[in-house]
């Protein structure tokens, strides 16, 4: 897989986000990722998924959807130390091509000890890569600092957990805002935690699935 010209895409991205900064209505159809991480298609990840993709395409936007335990996506990272430019393989292109080309991402997963599912953890690892999610440019002290090439402006995070959201520190927080979204260009964060899942009833759940819905309809509001 070609990654892109650094100096051509960046340049790109920084003349969409100048020319949209100040913007409070999206006016025009927009490219939505959602990627779940849940094993079972029971789960209330999998209702928040369902609720997500099917208000985003009412508001007439499209999406772009992975379940990765459907889809048997593979976790693992294997480097071929002996080809620096060994080829990627066409499942990590489609996933790649459509981060490159998302206006929107969504990921859904549940907290486990704190951290996302193994195979959302190896979906970053394989997916977010240099020259597609990020780069590293010399600045003029002669230090490589790195620089987003995402064009996603929205980035959510939709948690589930059986843990009080009080019991102390949230790594998750740090781990999407901070290490991946802000890293790679996306300014617009926000995650949210429903939780306890195992104590929720059916009323709550309704509830927390129409919050879904308004978070939706504020971040990919329906076409003017």
């Amino acid at each position: 897989m070609e990654t892109p010209d650094f100096k051509k895409y960046y340049l790109a991205v920084t003349q969409i986000r100048n020319e949209q900064m100040g913007k409070t209505e999206i006016d025009s159809k927009m490219k939505v990722l959602i990627v779940l991480g849940h094993p079972d298609n029971r789960s209330f990840n999998h209702a928040i998924a369902k609720a997500c993709k099917t208000q985003i395409e009412s508001n007439g936007h499209s999406v772009f959807f992975h379940d990765l335990y459907a889809e048997n996506f593979s976790p693992l990272h294997h480097i071929d130390n002996t080809n620096s430019d060994s080829t990627v393989d066409a499942e990590i292109h489609t996933h790649c091509s459509q981060l490159a080309d998302s206006d929107g991402i969504i990921v859904i997963h549940p907290n486990w000890w704190g951290q996302p599912p193994a195979i959302i953890k190896g979906w970053i690892d394989r997916v977010l890569m240099q020259g597609i999610a990020y780069d590293f440019v010399e600045n003029d002290e002669g230090a490589h600092v790195p620089v987003g090439l995402l064009k996603a402006k929205i980035g959510l995070v939709l948690n589930t957990s059986n843990t009080p959201n009080d019991i102390g520190d949230d790594p998750l927080d740090s781990i999407w805002k901070n290490r991946v979204f802000n890293f790679c260009g996306v300014d617009q964060v926000e995650r949210r935690n429903f939780c306890v899942v195992k104590d929720s009833d059916e009323n709550q759940r309704s509830l927390w699935l129409s919050e879904v819905q308004s978070m939706i309809n504020s971040y990919f509001p329906k076409i003017k």
